[in-house]
């Protein structure tokens, strides 16, 4: 049974910088959706993303977004959990669905400069914190809670090089060619993230990064949370579609691995990416994996508001997911109006911000090719 006391966070998307600020927002139903400002919209059909706005000007995109925004993150959760500037000795762990390809696309297009090193974030993070142990995941978009996993476990190992602290991050911007994949195979062109809702009518993508810093003792400073388990498993049944099965089991063995009981959970951030089939898949699979307890927990989808963030999806929801246990607010599930079958008899969030006392979050974070991961925290008061 894991006990990982929570030291540090940070986080950036759409809906604000800081984590603070970003749950402030989302609690308020403050939506990142915008008009694509990064490419040209005429190449489209949709036309709508939840871009962080950090361009110079709209339909100009420059290189390296990703690297800044995860620099930015874990510089927030650094300070956060006083370590500083300098990171030389602490383990570093990356989770991403696209890393820098952006960047490559800018490149192969509009002939911006591209060094291969940069594509790497272990380079920027060494340049920026010194920064020499790094290690980058690409597990689609559970990505950053396999990250977390690992950085768990390596925080498990003995001997004299064991590492008592490790940082744990997720990163994604949006891409022109994931973006165009991804509005294409929906047979109306989505406008925006409506998860759960029987009218939604697919997923759009949104830039984000998120980061935490894992210890093994706070150092007399008070964890945010602690981190009880992790499951992962690959139930490989489909290349895109989810199996409900496969997302089951890996809620069972998180609850395992965290020594608790379904009806101990009193949140869900829901992976809801407002897909016509991974919502219905997910709410499947929570009916199973919660049982007679499915009513209890409040659910909430924040990718509502900040669209998808791929592989830093798992650690947002678990920043927000944290921040909702230590504050008593779960920010509402906007656009959320008629829940699908499937998950009618769950407790969504919607209209405005919920407040309840709680005590246990489930982070849940799904990806193609059944690539699942589930994680348990609690709260530390």
């Amino acid at each position: 049974m894991l006990s990982r006391p929570i030291t540090g966070m940070g986080a950036v998307a759409s809906t604000g910088r800081g984590v603070g600020t970003l749950f402030d927002n989302l609690c308020r139903g403050i939506t990142g959706r915008a008009e694509l400002r990064g490419f040209d919209r005429t190449r489209f059909r949709a036309q709508h993303a939840y871009e962080v706005d950090d361009r110079p000007e709209a339909g100009e995109d420059v290189p390296a977004r990703a690297t800044a925004l995860l620099i930015d993150a874990i510089a927030q959760a650094a300070a956060d959990a006083g370590l500083g500037e300098d990171l030389s000795g602490i383990p570093i762990l990356i989770g991403t669905g696209l890393r820098e390809l952006r960047s490559l696309e800018l490149w192969w297009r509009e002939g911006t400069g591209l060094d291969d090193t940069g594509l790497h974030f272990g380079t920027a993070l060494r340049e920026r914190f010194d920064a020499d142990v790094t290690h980058t995941f690409s597990n689609a978009c559970s990505a950053s809670l396999y990250a977390l996993a690992l950085g768990s476990d390596l925080l498990a190992e003995e001997g004299d090089h064991a590492p008592g602290t490790v940082i744990v991050a997720g990163v994604d911007v949006l891409t022109e060619s994931m973006y165009g994949l991804l509005e294409r195979v929906h047979p109306t062109p989505p406008d925006r993230v409506r998860p759960f809702d029987r009218d939604r009518t697919g997923v759009l993508m949104g830039d984000g990064a998120a980061a935490v810093v894992l210890s093994r003792e706070t150092g007399g400073r008070r964890a945010h949370a602690l981190l009880r388990s992790v499951a992962v498993n690959c139930d490989a049944f489909h290349v895109t579609a989810p199996s409900p099965e496969g997302i089951a089991k890996a809620m069972r063995t998180a609850y395992d691995m965290a020594g608790v009981k379904p009806k101990d959970i009193d949140l869900v951030m829901l992976h809801g990416t407002g897909t016509l089939l991974n919502d219905e898949a997910e709410a499947t699979a929570m009916a199973d994996a919660l049982g007679d307890a499915a009513s209890g927990p409040l659910m909430t989808a924040i990718k509502s508001m900040t669209g998808h963030t791929s592989g830093a999806s798992g650690l947002m929801g678990l920043v927000m997911g944290v921040t909702a246990l230590n504050e008593g607010r779960v920010p509402p599930t906007v656009g959320l109006e008629q829940p699908v079958q499937e998950a009618e008899e769950f407790r969504f969030v919607t209209g405005d911000a919920a407040s309840a006392s709680m005590n246990v979050a489930q982070l849940n974070a799904f990806g193609f090719g059944g690539i699942n991961a589930v994680a348990i925290v609690e709260a530390t008061a």
